[in-house]
Protein backbone atom coordinates (compact mmCIF):
# COMPACT_ATOMS: atom_id res chain seq x y z
CA UNK A 1 0.00 0.00 0.00
CA UNK A 2 1.24 3.41 -1.06
CA UNK A 3 2.85 5.61 2.27
CA UNK A 4 2.07 9.01 3.04
CA UNK A 5 4.13 11.42 0.51
CA UNK A 6 6.98 13.05 2.22
CA UNK A 7 6.38 16.96 3.04
CA UNK A 8 9.71 17.93 3.37
CA UNK A 9 10.42 21.14 0.86
CA UNK A 10 12.35 20.65 -2.20
CA UNK A 11 15.28 22.53 -3.37
CA UNK A 12 14.19 25.36 -5.14
CA UNK A 13 15.10 25.11 -9.72
CA UNK A 14 18.20 26.81 -10.67
CA UNK A 15 17.81 30.18 -11.95
CA UNK A 16 17.08 30.13 -15.48
CA UNK A 17 15.43 26.68 -15.78
CA UNK A 18 11.82 26.81 -16.23
CA UNK A 19 11.38 23.50 -16.64
CA UNK A 20 13.16 22.38 -13.42
CA UNK A 21 10.75 24.63 -11.52
CA UNK A 22 7.78 23.51 -14.01
CA UNK A 23 8.31 19.71 -12.60
CA UNK A 24 8.83 21.29 -9.02
CA UNK A 25 5.69 22.60 -8.94
CA UNK A 26 4.01 19.70 -10.21
CA UNK A 27 5.90 16.70 -7.94
CA UNK A 28 4.69 19.27 -5.18
CA UNK A 29 1.57 19.27 -6.41
CA UNK A 30 0.72 15.71 -6.13
CA UNK A 31 2.21 15.07 -2.64
CA UNK A 32 -0.19 17.78 -1.61
CA UNK A 33 -2.86 16.42 -3.17
CA UNK A 34 -2.60 13.10 -2.41
CA UNK A 35 -1.66 13.67 1.69
CA UNK A 36 -4.23 16.59 2.40
CA UNK A 37 -7.06 16.40 0.19
CA UNK A 38 -7.40 18.42 -2.92
CA UNK A 39 -9.82 20.79 -1.61
CA UNK A 40 -7.31 21.48 1.92
CA UNK A 41 -4.21 21.97 -0.19
CA UNK A 42 -3.36 25.27 -1.10
CA UNK A 43 -1.14 26.93 -3.62
CA UNK A 44 0.95 28.61 -0.57
CA UNK A 45 1.79 24.83 0.58
CA UNK A 46 2.54 23.85 -2.91
CA UNK A 47 4.89 26.34 -3.48
CA UNK A 48 7.02 25.78 -0.15
CA UNK A 49 6.80 22.15 -1.23
CA UNK A 50 8.07 23.04 -4.15
CA UNK A 51 11.01 25.46 -2.76
CA UNK A 52 9.63 28.35 -5.14
CA UNK A 53 7.25 31.92 -4.33
CA UNK A 54 3.56 31.12 -4.48
CA UNK A 55 3.58 33.96 -7.39
CA UNK A 56 5.89 31.66 -9.56
CA UNK A 57 3.45 29.12 -9.69
CA UNK A 58 0.88 31.57 -11.53
CA UNK A 59 3.85 31.69 -14.43
CA UNK A 60 2.75 28.02 -15.11
CA UNK A 61 -0.78 27.52 -13.73
CA UNK A 62 -3.64 29.30 -13.36
CA UNK A 63 -5.39 27.45 -10.38
CA UNK A 64 -5.23 23.72 -9.17
CA UNK A 65 -7.37 22.69 -11.49
CA UNK A 66 -4.87 23.99 -13.66
CA UNK A 67 -2.39 21.67 -11.86
CA UNK A 68 -4.05 19.01 -12.16
CA UNK A 69 -4.98 18.65 -15.39
CA UNK A 70 -1.10 19.26 -16.29
CA UNK A 71 0.07 16.59 -14.01
CA UNK A 72 -2.32 13.84 -16.32
CA UNK A 73 -0.75 15.62 -19.39
CA UNK A 74 2.75 15.09 -18.17
CA UNK A 75 2.48 12.04 -16.21
CA UNK A 76 0.07 9.76 -18.04
CA UNK A 77 -0.67 11.28 -21.74
CA UNK A 78 2.20 10.17 -22.65
CA UNK A 79 1.90 6.82 -21.95
CA UNK A 80 -1.58 6.31 -24.37
CA UNK A 81 0.46 8.67 -27.36
CA UNK A 82 3.37 5.79 -27.05
CA UNK A 83 0.48 3.19 -27.28
CA UNK A 84 -1.58 5.44 -30.09
CA UNK A 85 1.40 6.01 -32.39
CA UNK A 86 2.05 2.07 -32.79
CA UNK A 87 -1.01 0.94 -33.23
CA UNK A 88 -0.70 2.13 -37.43
CA UNK A 89 2.78 0.34 -37.72
CA UNK A 90 2.28 -3.02 -35.73
CA UNK A 91 3.36 -5.78 -37.76
CA UNK A 92 1.85 -8.50 -35.17
CA UNK A 93 -1.68 -10.45 -34.53
CA UNK A 94 -4.13 -8.19 -32.82
CA UNK A 95 -4.26 -10.80 -29.91
CA UNK A 96 -0.31 -9.73 -29.47
CA UNK A 97 -1.09 -6.13 -29.81
CA UNK A 98 -3.84 -6.18 -27.13
CA UNK A 99 -1.52 -7.70 -24.50
CA UNK A 100 1.35 -5.42 -25.34
CA UNK A 101 -1.27 -2.52 -24.86
CA UNK A 102 -2.01 -4.12 -21.14
CA UNK A 103 1.41 -4.99 -20.29
CA UNK A 104 2.60 -1.48 -21.40
CA UNK A 105 0.03 0.00 -19.00
CA UNK A 106 0.68 -2.19 -16.07
CA UNK A 107 4.15 -1.75 -16.53
CA UNK A 108 4.36 2.36 -16.97
CA UNK A 109 1.45 2.95 -14.75
CA UNK A 110 -0.01 0.49 -12.58
CA UNK A 111 3.85 -0.18 -11.46
CA UNK A 112 5.27 3.03 -10.82
CA UNK A 113 4.07 6.36 -9.05
CA UNK A 114 2.00 7.13 -11.95
CA UNK A 115 -0.85 5.38 -10.14
CA UNK A 116 -1.08 7.80 -7.35
CA UNK A 117 -3.42 10.25 -10.29
CA UNK A 118 -6.19 7.64 -10.58
CA UNK A 119 -5.84 6.88 -6.77
CA UNK A 120 -6.16 11.13 -6.50
CA UNK A 121 -9.19 10.94 -8.48
CA UNK A 122 -10.93 8.12 -7.38
CA UNK A 123 -10.69 9.17 -3.88
CA UNK A 124 -11.68 12.63 -4.63
CA UNK A 125 -13.91 12.93 -7.72
CA UNK A 126 -17.45 12.29 -5.69
CA UNK A 127 -16.32 16.09 -4.39
CA UNK A 128 -14.93 17.12 -7.65
CA UNK A 129 -16.75 16.05 -10.42
CA UNK A 130 -14.08 17.84 -12.82
CA UNK A 131 -11.02 15.64 -11.83
CA UNK A 132 -13.08 12.71 -13.56
CA UNK A 133 -13.79 14.81 -16.04
CA UNK A 134 -10.44 15.73 -16.94
CA UNK A 135 -8.80 12.14 -16.58
CA UNK A 136 -11.90 10.84 -18.77
CA UNK A 137 -10.89 13.29 -21.48
CA UNK A 138 -7.00 13.25 -21.60
CA UNK A 139 -7.35 9.14 -20.23
CA UNK A 140 -10.10 7.20 -20.58
CA UNK A 141 -11.84 8.17 -23.70
CA UNK A 142 -8.50 8.25 -25.67
CA UNK A 143 -7.66 4.50 -24.12
CA UNK A 144 -10.92 3.52 -25.15
CA UNK A 145 -10.99 4.49 -28.92
CA UNK A 146 -7.47 2.85 -29.31
CA UNK A 147 -9.26 -0.22 -27.82
CA UNK A 148 -11.87 0.07 -30.64
CA UNK A 149 -9.56 0.72 -32.63
CA UNK A 150 -7.84 -2.34 -31.97
CA UNK A 151 -10.94 -4.50 -31.98
CA UNK A 152 -11.70 -3.24 -35.57
CA UNK A 153 -8.34 -4.48 -36.94
CA UNK A 154 -8.84 -7.66 -35.11
CA UNK A 155 -12.13 -8.20 -36.63
CA UNK A 156 -10.89 -6.92 -39.81
CA UNK A 157 -7.87 -9.21 -39.75
CA UNK A 158 -10.50 -12.26 -39.02
CA UNK A 159 -8.82 -12.80 -35.80
CA UNK A 160 -12.10 -11.91 -33.37
CA UNK A 161 -15.16 -14.07 -33.91
CA UNK A 162 -17.66 -10.88 -33.38
CA UNK A 163 -17.65 -7.07 -32.28
CA UNK A 164 -17.46 -7.93 -28.71
CA UNK A 165 -14.62 -5.94 -28.17
CA UNK A 166 -15.08 -2.87 -29.99
CA UNK A 167 -19.06 -2.81 -28.16
CA UNK A 168 -17.36 -3.10 -24.54
CA UNK A 169 -14.02 -1.82 -24.85
CA UNK A 170 -14.03 -1.47 -20.99
CA UNK A 171 -13.30 -5.50 -21.25
CA UNK A 172 -9.30 -4.73 -21.59
CA UNK A 173 -8.90 -2.23 -18.47
CA UNK A 174 -11.39 -4.57 -15.73
CA UNK A 175 -8.47 -6.48 -14.78
CA UNK A 176 -6.23 -2.83 -14.92
CA UNK A 177 -8.90 -1.17 -12.15
CA UNK A 178 -9.21 -4.67 -10.23
CA UNK A 179 -5.79 -4.76 -9.82
CA UNK A 180 -5.25 -1.14 -8.77
CA UNK A 181 -8.13 -1.17 -6.31
CA UNK A 182 -7.04 -4.31 -5.02
CA UNK A 183 -3.26 -3.45 -4.49
CA UNK A 184 -4.69 0.00 -3.12
CA UNK A 185 -7.08 -1.66 0.13
CA UNK A 186 -7.00 -5.01 0.54
CA UNK A 187 -2.61 -5.63 -0.37
CA UNK A 188 -1.35 -5.76 3.08
CA UNK A 189 -4.09 -8.80 3.68
CA UNK A 190 -3.60 -11.27 0.52
CA UNK A 191 -0.81 -9.48 -2.08
CA UNK A 192 -1.41 -9.71 -5.91
CA UNK A 193 0.82 -10.45 -8.37
CA UNK A 194 -0.29 -7.98 -10.48
CA UNK A 195 1.34 -8.99 -13.87
CA UNK A 196 0.28 -12.61 -13.46
CA UNK A 197 -3.50 -11.67 -12.84
CA UNK A 198 -2.96 -9.29 -15.78
CA UNK A 199 -1.56 -11.97 -18.02
CA UNK A 200 -4.40 -14.78 -16.70
CA UNK A 201 -7.46 -12.48 -17.42
CA UNK A 202 -6.20 -12.30 -20.98
CA UNK A 203 -5.63 -15.40 -21.56
CA UNK A 204 -9.17 -15.61 -20.96
CA UNK A 205 -10.52 -12.69 -22.93
CA UNK A 206 -9.06 -13.81 -25.79
CA UNK A 207 -10.09 -17.21 -25.78
CA UNK A 208 -13.99 -15.74 -25.76
CA UNK A 209 -12.13 -13.51 -28.54
CA UNK A 210 -11.25 -15.65 -31.06
CA UNK A 211 -13.65 -18.62 -30.58
CA UNK A 212 -16.19 -19.51 -33.47
CA UNK A 213 -19.54 -18.35 -32.85
CA UNK A 214 -22.07 -20.54 -31.48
Amino acid sequence: MDSAPPTAPRRRGRKGDPAGRRQAILAAALERFLAEGFAAATLEGIARQAGVAKGTIYLYFADKQALFRALVQDRISPVIGLAEAALPAFPGPTPVLLRHLARTFVREVLLTERRQLLRLVVSEAPRFPWLAEIYWQEVVSRGLGLIRAVAQRGQARGEFADDTLARFPQLLPAPLLVGFLWTTLFERFEALDLEAFVERYLDILLHGLERAPA
